[in-house]
């Protein structure tokens, strides 16, 4: 029988103010996918909340039946609104950037709001990693 590794205890430094899911984390966590399905547990075990900003829902609802999974999932999350200010801020990061993925710059923006550590999940960091560069408090985390 293997023997299973101690449980890493996580020094406080080490947890994060927040946990932000994006539309592929999102979907992730409503098919079952089990690296979300375990950010999600360890998060809920260590009181962190779960956020997705208000335009990921643009991304991942549909208007079918299979949007109750989704739905499911955001019961247990903080949505985060889409205001001038976050717009203004993500329109600014894409010009600093040069890059052109409008929603993963309201998602970035997003993060940056939500605590000194945020582990921003996603199953596409490449565009989230060139966003968030400079942003020293977020994590992009590939699921």
């Amino acid at each position: 029988m293997a023997r299973r590794r101690p449980r890493r205890q996580l020094r406080p430094a080490e947890i994060p103010a927040a946990v932000l899911l994006d539309s592929s984390a999102l979907s992730g966590a409503a098919n079952g996918q089990v690296r979300v399905r375990a950010e999600l547990s360890l998060a809920e075990e260590l009181g962190v909340a779960v956020h997705v900003s208000s335009v990921t829902l643009t991304e991942t609802l549909r208007g079918h039946r299979r949007d109750a999974r989704v739905h499911a999932v955001l019961a247990g999350t903080e949505q985060q609104p889409v205001t001038p200010e976050l717009g203004r801020a993500a329109g600014e990061l894409l010009g600093q950037t040069g890059r052109d993925d409008t929603v993963d710059a309201i998602v970035a923006v997003t993060a940056t709001g939500l605590g000194a550590r945020v582990r921003l999940l996603t199953g596409d960091p490449d565009d989230l990693n060139a966003l968030t560069a400079g942003m020293p408090n977020v994590t992009v985390v590939r699921i």
